[in-house]
């Protein structure tokens, strides 16, 4: 038994990482330290002043553990690291996790290529970036190469050189092909070396270069050559009007700005690079709600730069953060080169952060117009539904469906929705095997006898195990019980609940002679639902769900079942062949019309067992 008081009094006065556990075990808190004993100690003191949420984690804590470190910034690394492969549930998480990518030109290479790279490696290639759309990425790339004429195949060149044609880029005149030697690796390179200057921003020498072509071209009644150059030209243009914002100071700096709720936040960054704006994103944090915007830029910032390749020579915040000279420390030597952190005062800095702040609160006022919305069609459409049958609250909804034809492979569906929405994990499917036949309430009560009793056995083992009944598969019950069907199917759900001792709501979805939802039937009357409202709109989504799920399982069983059934049939086909012969043929049909030449190319044939097959599908007819 871990004795918290006792393991307090052990703690060393060193810097270090100690991590939180609940009573499951589970990782609740990572945090670092410049002395674990006081720190640590902190979170225990009556005395001491702690927010709502540092009370509710402490008193999920069950037993700690730490690491000690040599320093506070190797703390820092390890805290990091422990944060972004636990993602505990009470520090404050950055929800994005993205990988930005590269420009890479290969000058490691004899014959350089551009490529499109996740990754900065450090090899002999030159990267830029990182930009944030893949897909302009691509498009710049696609653009130099058919500006400068690069080669865009793998092979190793000068070695492989001559041993192959050229490739079709060649006719197209997009490449100037080094792979059968018509261009020498001197002027290859002065193409590569253009292509460094336009990724540098120089524009204005290829732009000169298409206009004096096109306008040659026309002059010369090469309409269709001048087409193409008007074309590049206007795409080295596009490509030149993304700078939108340009410094002379010419560095690489990130800018970073916070815009925060009661409940959000939302971190805008502009990625400038070599003094020119090429991007800007924005990243959602967690469990925010009592944090600063220091603290929560801080907790950005560790998050963020422990995931990125490249490393900004400056970073410039909205907000002041206690850690800065830790965090520059720990950046710097990441880079190899000095990061300077700097909260800007006036001055054009001043308004880029401003422009970011500005951006981050439109991000975060359009997001919460669209949680308004998703909440709507979720949440307040199950609140509809509980004021519509007068219960207090409805978290958990369970929907259940019979598929079958003509009571051949009936199977029953079980589709799960938790605040609107649907919980795809806890969905389950039955294959019926008490029942023959046709009946759809009988099928219908052995799914939810087979489901509930389940549930029962599998909270009582949990309960002798001292587990929480959320940990099982089929312990959660629902607030409230869904039926595709009317009075009928209600009833054999109240039957099956009442010879169990459960007591849950139990609800009919009715359909109208088209076979859509027309509304419920609950406690033996039929209520009928607003057809705009966001509630009926929800129960729609239900029930079709339910019969989707119920109808996919229902067809699966059946391909399954045909494929058996009439290769089956056929003397010296086993699972093997069977196999074999529906990999190769992919369908009863094609094999059908198989003659005995194409029924030997499956591997697991031989020419008897060939023949059979032949002979079988020309004596009976198979239906399907």
């Amino acid at each position: 038994m871990f004795d918290i008081q006792e393991e307090l009094k052990k703690l060393p006065g060193s810097p270090g990482v100690y991590i939180m556990h609940d009573n499951k075990d589970a990782i609740i808190y990572v945090g670092k330290a410049i002395n674990l004993r006081n720190r640590v100690r902190s979170y225990f003191r009556e005395s001491t002043n702690k927010t709502v949420k540092i009370q509710k984690m402490v008193s999920l804590i069950s037993y700690f553990e730490y690491i000690v470190t040599d320093s506070e910034l190797e703390a820092l690394v390890l805290e990091n690291n422990l944060i972004k492969e636990h993602r505990p549930k009470y520090n404050t998480m950055l929800k994005d996790d993205k990988t930005y990518p590269y420009i890479k030109v290969t000058m490691g290479e004899e014959f350089p290529r551009i490529l499109f790279s996740r990754y900065m490696k450090k090899d002999k290639s030159k990267y830029y970036g990182p930009y944030t759309s893949a897909a302009s990425v691509k498009d710049t790339i696609d653009l130099m190469n058919k500006l400068y004429h690069l080669r865009t195949c793998s092979r190793n060149l000068p070695r492989d050189v001559g041993k192959d044609r050229a490739c079709l880029n060649y006719h197209m005149h997009q490449c100037d092909a080094p792979c059968i030697g018509a261009i020498s690796k001197e002027q290859y390179r002065e193409q590569v070396q253009k292509a460094l200057e336009f990724l540098n921003g120089n524009y204005k020498e290829i732009l000169k270069e298409l206009e004096e072509k096109m306008v040659k071209a026309s002059e010369e009644l090469d309409f269709e050559q001048a087409a193409q150059y008007r074309d590049l030209l206007n795409s080295v243009k596009a490509v030149a009007q993304k700078q939108k914002i340009t410094e002379s100071t010419g560095e690489d700096k990130d800018v970073i700005a916070l815009a925060k709720d009661d409940r959000d936040a939302v971190v805008q960054v502009f990625f400038i690079r070599d003094g020119k704006l090429i991007g800007r994103e924005h990243f959602y944090m967690t469990n925010v709600s009592e944090n600063t915007d220091g603290e929560i830029i801080d907790s950005f910032l560790k998050q963020f730069y422990a995931g990125t390749p490249y490393l900004p020579k400056t970073i410039m915040l909205s907000d002041q953060i206690e850690e800065a000279e830790l965090i520059e420390e720990w950046l710097s030597g990441r880079k190899g080169n000095r990061v300077k952190i700097v909260v800007p005062k006036k001055g054009t800095k001043e308004k880029l952060v401003e422009l970011a702040a500005r951006n981050a609160a439109l991000v975060l006022g359009q997001d919460k117009e669209r949680i308004k919305r998703e909440e709507g069609r979720t949440i307040g459409a199950v609140k509809e539904i509980a004021e519509l049958l007068n219960m207090p609250e409805i978290k958990r909804i369970e929907a259940y469906d019979i598929s079958n034809m003509n009571g051949f492979e009936t199977v029953g569906s079980m589709v799960v929705y938790e605040k609107g929405k649907p919980r795809r994990s806890d969905y389950r499917k039955f294959k019926i095997k008490s029942v023959t036949g046709p009946d759809d309430y009988g099928s219908m009560k052995e799914v939810l006898t087979r489901r509930f009793i389940h549930g029962l056995e599998e909270k009582k083992e949990l309960k002798e195990k001292q587990i929480d009944d959320e940990f099982g598969s089929f312990t959660r019950f629902p607030d409230l019980l869904f039926m595709d069907g009317g009075k009928g199917q209600v009833n054999i759900a109240i039957e099956v609940l009442k010879e169990l001792n459960i007591h849950i709501p139990v609800c009919g979805m009715v359909k109208d002679d088209n076979h859509r939802t027309r509304g419920l039937y609950f406690n033996n009357e039929e209520i009928d639902i607003d057809k705009s409202s966001e509630g009926f709109r929800l129960i729609t989504r239900i029930q079709d769900e339910a019969h989707r799920f119920a109808i996919e399982y229902h067809r699966s069983l059946r391909r399954k079942t045909n494929v058996k059934s009439v290769l089956d049939h056929i003397p010296g086909i086993g699972p093997k062949r069977r196999k074999g012969l529906m990999r190769h043929f992919k369908s009863i049909e094609e094999i059908k019309e198989a003659t005995v030449e194409q029924l030997i190319e499956v591997p697991e044939m031989n020419e008897k067992a060939a023949n059979e097959i032949y002979q079988f599908f020309r004596k009976v007819t198979v239906h399907k």
